[in-house]
């Protein structure tokens, strides 16, 4: 019952065709290669080439500049939104504790 029951294997039907045999080439270093046909010129990109001039590398550093500066900004926000929220916390549980206190002294 707790023996796991392992699938038995069927024997293929068809007949096996044993694997092809590649036989290696030689091939001869300084001999060149006859073509039957002419050689066609390397394809052409179809994409234009980027050039960088001075004013699209300054455009560049002026952008990437700006995005650094903006994403600082943001995080240093968020950081002193968080900062001053646990500020005010604190001040909160002080008060709080400081009524609990003295609340409890006047009985």
């Amino acid at each position: 019952m707790f023996r796991p029951k392992l699938p038995t294997m069927p024997q293929p039907t068809g007949t096996a065709t044993p694997p092809a045999v590649i036989e290696p080439t030689s091939i001869t270093p300084g001999t060149p290669a006859t073509p039957s046909a002419p050689v066609a010129p390397p394809p052409v990109p179809t994409r234009p080439t980027v050039q960088l001039t001075p004013g699209t590398a300054l455009a560049l550093v002026g952008g990437g500049t700006t995005v650094v500066l903006v994403v600082g900004a943001v995080l240093v926000s968020m950081l002193l939104a968080v900062a001053i929220t646990a500020v005010s916390v604190a001040v909160c549980a002080v008060v709080l504790r400081s009524l609990l206190v003295s609340d409890a002294k006047r009985r």
